[in-house]
């Protein structure tokens, strides 16, 4: 029998499986469905700036007034009115849902990881375990599950949209645009990223709707509702709202939280680059939107398959082993799109970038957010919340300059920001090393009764010596 803190970890990824399977289908596709004006690329720029926004004060606030499991549930929310928004897209529909996501993105990833940091140290106290050996193999599981959404939103487009017959051939004049041989400007306007058929679109969309609100089912029916008494608590004895409010900012007071902004900053400037520049400049350009879908299909494979692994391979070589694998991995595909010109004759090729991407992004994601959870065990909500808005803010600064800047310079930014988190990271990691940070003591979260039970039990040594 399964554990019911594992179980619990398994509705969680479920059901951000299924809610990313929508959403993810639909940053893919942003940069080339919704070119015209660089429509879909200023949506996902909003949706990051508004997750900055909510990040400042809306995780803790929600968290601890609602708990865990339902603030997850009102961020799902929040996910599929972006979807609805996507059915008649256009300035006045996909900007007031795309803040509408951002808002509850935040509160939603926060509260996943504070749920998962909870239920590992919990599990680890009864297991007799190291809990953050536990806290990497749940996030690993986490990854696992949901990176495969990238697979399966990415099919449901390309399987739609394959069946478009107004799919056109590409001149040999445009392909020499593609890649960092050109600004990518130019790419907006050509026959490849013409939009498929109305009815085709509705159709996708109508799919994501569906997932989206299943996912909202799935964990308002199934998940427990762990942290209930921590938050009826907090209702009760409500603190300050300045003092809720500013809980993520003086979390900045800790060095080694400034130390990882690099880190976490990367994460968005790399998941940015292969979601809205690889597949417009290199995938769309060469090949035709309707190739979007597999090729980042193979990224979700990859990622997926990768976080399953890496999280229980950490054990074993530590983070910092992973974290030199993920940017040799990265720096080398950086120096190698610089100079490929991509052809529709080289189709595999298109395959293996993100397939190696994907790999080093199932490191970046797993264990940042373990390093996160061991880090800061008693500042989880306001820890996270901070790890959204970095990651954040590489997002929307990518994003941002989406359509400003030639290719090439693209691909050098994205490069300093790995030198620079080469440098940074293992700073903290070294001071973790010979300062280990204690996790949060067994009784933080048991539930009331079980912690009358454990004091009955333990009268003599309940005071710490």
């Amino acid at each position: 029998m399964i554990s019911r803190n594992f179980k619990n970890v398994l509705v969680v990824s479920i059901g951000f499986l299924s809610l990313f399977t929508a959403y993810g289908g639909l940053q893919s596709l942003q940069s080339s469905l919704n070119a015209e004006q660089g429509m879909g690329v200023v949506s996902l720029s909003i949706i990051y700036a508004s997750i900055i926004i909510s990040s400042m004060f809306l995780p803790p606030l929600m968290i601890k007034n609602l708990g865990c499991k339902w603030t997850i549930v009102a961020g799902m929310a929040c996910y599929v009115s972006y979807s609805f928004g996507n059915l008649y897209p256009g300035w006045y529909t996909l900007m007031p849902t795309s803040v509408i996501l951002g808002l509850g993105g935040s509160p939603l990833w926060s509260a996943k990881c504070t749920y998962l940091t909870i239920s590992g140290n919990m599990q680890a106290s009864k297991d007799g375990k190291k809990g953050s050996d536990v806290i990497n193999q749940y996030f690993g599981i986490f990854f696992f599950i949901f990176q495969s959404s990238a697979v399966w939103g990415n099919l449901m487009s390309s399987l739609i949209f394959g069946q478009d017959t107004n799919i056109d051939f590409i001149p040999e004049e445009q392909l020499l645009t593609c890649g960092a041989a050109d600004c990518g400007f130019n790419i907006s306007v050509n026959s490849t990223t013409t939009r498929p058929a109305q009815q085709l679109v509705w159709t996708l969309v109508g799919c994501y709707i569906g997932v989206g609100v299943l996912a909202m089912l799935i964990v308002g029916v199934f998940l427990d509702n762990i942290d209930q008494e921590q938050s009826s608590q907090f209702r009760g004895n409500r603190e300050p709202f300045c003092h809720t409010f500013l809980a993520t900012f003086r979390l900045l007071k800790d060095w080694r939280l400034v130390t990882l902004i690099p880190l976490t900053m990367y994460s968005g400037f790399e998941q940015s680059f292969l979601s809205g520049e690889y597949t417009k400049n290199y995938v769309t350009c060469a090949l035709g939107i309707h190739f979007v879908g597999y090729v980042m299909m193979c990224f979700g494979a990859t990622n997926s398959l990768s976080s399953f692994l890496f999280g229980r391979l950490a054990r074993y070589t530590g983070r910092a082993a992973l974290f030199l694998l993920a940017a040799l991995v990265n720096f080398a595909c950086i120096m190698v799109l610089l100079f490929w010109r991509p052809h529709p004759d080289e189709l595999p090729v298109f395959f293996v970038f993100p397939a190696l991407w994907g790999m080093a992004d199932a490191i970046w994601q797993t264990q940042t957010n373990a390093l996160y959870g061991i880090l800061f065990p008693r500042h989880k909500e306001a820890a996270f919340a901070n790890y959204r808005m970095w990651e954040s803010l590489g997002f929307v600064i990518a994003f941002a300059y989406s359509t400003f800047i030639c290719l090439e310079y693209k691909l050098y930014i994205l490069l300093s920001v790995l030198l620079l988190t080469v440098v940074t990271y293992p700073i903290v990691e070294y001071y973790e090393y010979k300062n280990p940070t204690l996790p949060v003591q067994e009784g933080t979260y048991l539930s009331h009764k079980e912690t009358i039970q454990t004091c009955d039990k333990n009268i003599i040594s309940q005071t710490q010596m």
